[in-house]
């Protein structure tokens, strides 16, 4: 009995004509992606920071700084702790809101803005960190020098 076999000339035709159509299609592809950025404005609108911002700031010598004032070092954070706490309790006695979240209870504004040059160690902002949120500040973001 004879065997029935393919005929893949229709096959090898379709896989020609869809190799030509790649080696066509190949070279007008872009070689890379070419992203414009933004040039930098020439002209900085003053910008007005909201008055309940706290912005902790931390030298290159490891000095910490609560809205431009000198409170403590790195190492011992206690005296930016007190101050956090005591601002947060300020604020909640002279009922300072931000908003009212619906449940009737004053939302008191704890947001902390770290703010550390590149060169600082990762450890010491982690305790920074770690002390802002002992001061109750929720939440806390990060900031970078090069960011001003």
């Amino acid at each position: 009995m004879p065997r029935p076999d393919i005929n893949v000339t229709p096959l090898i035709d379709v896989l020609l004509v869809l190799l030509i159509i790649f080696m066509i299609i190949t070279p007008t592809r872009p070689s890379r992606f070419e992203a414009r950025i933004p040039a930098e404005p020439t002209d900085q609108p003053g910008v007005i920071n909201h008055p309940h911002t706290l912005i902790v700031a931390i030298d290159p010598d490891q000095r910490l700084l609560l809205n431009g004032k000198h409170l403590a070092t790195v190492t011992s954070p206690s005296a930016l702790i007190e101050e956090l706490r005591a601002v947060f309790a300020g604020r909640y006695e002279s009922f300072t809101l931000s908003g009212n979240d619906g449940s009737g209870r004053p939302h008191i504004e704890r947001t902390v803005f770290i703010k550390a040059p590149t060169k600082i160690a990762y450890g010491h902002v982690a305790s920074i960190v770690d002390a802002v949120r002992m001061a109750g500040a929720d939440p806390v973001s990060l900031q970078i020098d090069d960011l001003n």
